[in-house]
């Protein structure tokens, strides 16, 4: 029987291998992802990782962050510190009294709070929304995918405090709610939809703002990538300060259920849920079964012959800089180097490189004992090499040369 056992898994194989081109190669079967999870990692349609990917570049100055923990529990952020901000999109926003006092003491101290949801708790409403009789959101549910004009998300930006008034569109679903009743006086509108309600409106808290927004998907990947309506999302932004020094975006409130909570999903039936997944799935569990059953006769054990560790990554690296040096991209070769010094610090001396200023050297200077001409050099060619156009081989081996100072006395 053992003589018959590779062609037995060959075949099972090549039938496996045939079932997932059946079915996972058909283009007929093939349908839009319209599951809307706006996680920062996702680049389904109603994912978020354009936006979350392009708020380093709104926010050049600011270090970027990601949370889990409830407010007022943020490992990134202080409740006493100013320029700070706090961006969550998620489709449901059920913050608790607690939580919401955490967020509007955050803003008063002279942060930014900006949330959008098209779901909200009591709380929410309790404390802002409905608060004095203010404001009152009413839902209108998400339509088809297809439904391009009547049922299409619509949103635009008012004017204040925007430059212009433009309307922004695109042909997925809804998912938004609208303010029906506002107190302006109270509260500046910011942003309205395609009936010119209010969706995106402004609320001072102390020093500091309070931003909601009830559309959600005008900040997924679907919306963002049609057309130009990256622009809303650039201009929407522009209401936090751009002097904020952190910006925290939360993933807490995207895995918090409601008070009525849905039923958690086993990883299990996920994976069955797709018939190309469910198909491999079933055939790598019973090709394991055969292949246990074919060898459950007791084998004696062999003694491996253990081969002398080679240090693989040394010779790596030095064949990777061999070949920018021979092709003579010299600059592109620096800015790598200065990429590992910078993870070099992050990791070993636990110091932020988002600023290069003299704080960071003096930091870096009393934690590495290095010299602080030799911290000021290496610093100042990193910030050369990024603008330089290029750079010739005596800037490259003085560059080495500050390097391997600093790692030899640091």
């Amino acid at each position: 029987m053992k003589k018959y056992t590779p062609y037995i898994l060959a075949v099972l194989f090549a039938a496996a291998i045939i079932i997932l081109l059946a079915t996972g190669n058909n283009k007929k079967n093939r349908k839009l992802d319209e599951r809307i999870t706006l996680r920062r990692q996702d680049k389904i349609p109603y994912g978020t990782y354009v936006a979350f990917r392009n708020l380093s570049y709104l926010f050049p100055k600011a270090a970027i962050y990601t949370s889990r923990l409830e407010p007022g529990y943020w490992d990134s952020l202080s409740m006493n510190d100013s320029r700070q901000a706090f961006i969550a999109i998620t489709g449901n926003f059920y913050a608790d009294e607690y939580e919401m006092k955490k967020l509007i003491d955050f803003a008063a101290a002279g942060n930014d709070v900006f949330i959008s949801a098209e779901s909200i708790s009591y709380d929410v409403r309790e404390m802002i929304v409905n608060k004095g009789n203010s404001a009152a959101l009413t839902q209108y549910p998400g339509t088809g995918v297809a439904d391009l004009l009547s049922d299409s998300l619509v949103v635009s930006l008012n004017r204040p405090p925007f430059d212009t008034k433009n309307r922004y569109t695109y042909p997925g679903k809804k998912f938004s709610m609208y303010f029906s009743e506002l107190d302006t006086t109270v509260a500046e509108i910011c942003g309205e939809d395609n009936r010119g309600r209010p969706d995106f409106i402004h609320l001072r808290a102390g020093k500091g703002n309070f931003y909601l927004h009830v559309a959600p998907l005008a900040f997924s990947n679907y919306f963002l990538l049609h057309k130009n309506n990256i622009d809303y999302f650039e201009k929407a932004l522009s209401v936090i300060n751009p002097e904020v020094t952190k910006i925290v975006w939360d993933e807490y409130y995207l895995a918090k259920n409601s008070s009525a909570g849905e039923k958690k999903k086993s990883w299990i039936s996920v994976l069955f849920r797709y018939p190309a997944m469910r198909a491999a799935l079933l055939t790598a569990i019973f090709t394991l079964l055969l292949y246990a059953f074919l060898e459950i006769r007791r084998k004696q054990r062999y003694i491996p012959v253990v081969a002398k560790p080679k240090n693989d990554s040394l010779d790596f690296v030095k064949t990777i800089g061999r070949l920018y040096y021979d092709k003579g991209d010299h600059k592109n070769l620096c800015r790598k180097m200065g990429a590992y010094f910078l993870e070099h610090v992050r990791s070993r001396y636990k110091l932020l490189t988002g600023t290069l200023d003299d704080e960071f050297i003096k930091a870096l200077q009393y934690k590495s004992g290095a010299e602080e001409s030799t911290i000021r050099g290496i610093v100042s060619f990193i910030k050369y090499a990024d603008d330089a156009p290029a750079i010739n081989d005596s800037g490259l081996t003085d560059f080495y040369k500050q390097l391997e100072t600093f790692y030899k006395k640091g």
